[in-house]
């Protein structure tokens, strides 16, 4: 019996339940992610006559695969949480993974069942959607209290804010390809301005010769090459090929962590590449593209700091800021390059593990789904959602777990994401 029917159906189990409704209190609100974000006059008015909801050991709280209209915390007692594979993990109140909701999609991802009784909190998705951005997203730069001292995040504020940043031109081969594709050009020209870039131009062929365009005859020209991809792909391809040229110092320091953040977005941009082929519903190439771009806004903050005294950050405290500028600054930089609305607006929701923007699968949910995935086995994680948990993961067909509570359909195409790295390494 599912949490659903339970009050419609007599309790077959035939146990009573030991614990009792609680009343919700603001203190409880502010340690459940994301619910804490709402402001303190909306937690009032959400825990006003608001109570838990128990239910006894051995219930069915929900069945894979039911809708779902809300976002379910464990307040008290322990559940297990399964696939239909039977691999299964459990959550415990007053842990770390007990702040995140159990579920929060449109389905319920996993099949969960009260180990112990259990006392849950059910909040609707329209409280949800209510959420304000998180401090990763909002624009103007919504800097936390604990920075307000900070001089580099003062500065750069002010250098953003009054649009004097210097935002990064777009690659000219990319630039080029994308308005020539606009006049609607044929192959032949396309391949005539990739091959002004002979670097660009040989990987593309790398690329549509590798196992992910499952072809038996390998491209052996450029124009075989985009033949092969397409135009639009081609153009989000050498778009993606072209970006490394923007992350570059002479600064040290400054490269040293620009090179880390790309080979970090690479990794993000096959998982999305790979995960968009494999559900069918978004374009492989934009999904490559998008997974890529997230973190642009880092390269002029990080050019800024390398203009500044040396006095002014250490490495640690560069490392603190770029969460709270990557976002608006990622956007305002797609922005300025002209791209599709559908673009900009992933750095603004990349890291909203509970964004919810429709039923259908979009191209910000593989980005946030990859993203997440890209964290599993650091020591992020622990400070976490669950994968399986987060609305995006309802809109997936099939959801099991993976050896690592990842998404199966990820683990099992793993060697897939390995292929994608190799092709698209620059």
């Amino acid at each position: 019996m599912s949490l659903l029917n339970f009050f419609f159906k007599d309790n077959k189990q035939g146990s009573a339940c030991s614990i009792n409704p609680d009343s919700i209190t603001v203190e409880t609100l502010k340690t459940l992610i994301p619910i804490r974000s709402l402001n303190e006059e909306m937690l009032e008015s959400f825990a006003t006559d608001r109570y838990s909801e128990v239910f006894p050991a051995n219930t069915i709280l929900f069945n894979q695969g039911e809708q779902n209209d809300s976002a379910y915390f464990l307040l008290k007692g322990t559940v297990i949480i399964s696939d239909s594979a039977g691999k299964n993990y459990e959550v415990e109140a007053n842990t770390a993974r007990a702040k995140f909701p159990l579920c929060s999609g449109i389905k319920h991802a996993l099949n969960v069942i009260a180990k112990t009784d259990v006392s849950l909190l059910r909040v609707s998705h329209k409280i949800m959607c209510a959420l304000p951005p998180s401090s990763h997203h909002p624009a103007p730069l919504n800097i936390p209290k604990e920075l307000t001292d900070n001089r580099l995040l003062q500065a750069f504020s002010q250098y953003y804010l009054e649009e004097k940043m210097d935002v990064p031109s777009l690659p000219e081969i990319a630039f080029k390809l994308r308005k020539a594709i606009q006049a609607d050009i044929g192959v032949a020209e396309a391949v005539r301005i990739i091959q002004l870039d002979p670097v660009i131009a040989a990987k593309l062929i790398q690329v549509a010769n590798c196992p992910l365009y499952l072809t038996a005859i390998p491209a052996k020209t450029c124009f075989e090459a985009v033949n092969r991809i397409g135009l639009k792909a081609t153009q989000n391809l050498v778009i993606s090929l072209s970006l490394k040229q923007i992350f570059h110092s002479q600064n040290p320091l400054i490269k040293k962590i620009l090179d880390r953040v790309w080979r970090q977005s690479i990794y993000i941009s096959c998982i999305c590449y790979v995960l968009a082929s494999e559900t069918k519903k978004v374009n492989p190439e934009e999904a490559l593209l998008g997974g890529l771009v997230c973190d642009i806004g880092i390269v002029p903050f990080l050019n800024f700091a390398a203009n500044l005294p040396e006095d002014y950050y250490k490495e640690e405290s560069l490392e603190r800021v770029i969460p709270f500028i990557r976002g608006p600054v990622s956007a305002y930089i797609l922005r300025e390059w002209s791209f599709p609305e559908e673009l900009y607006e992933i750095p603004l929701y990349a890291d909203d593990w509970y964004q919810h923007r429709g039923n259908q699968i979009s191209l910000i949910d593989i980005v946030v789904l990859s993203r997440l995935h890209s964290k599993i086995g650091t020591p992020e994680m622990a400070n976490l959602p669950e994968i399986t948990s987060i609305p995006a993961a309802s809109k997936l067909d099939f959801i099991q777990l993976s050896p690592e509570n990842s998404l199966h359909i990820l683990h099992d195409a793993q060697t897939k994401i390995n292929e994608a790295k190799r092709a698209f390494a620059i």
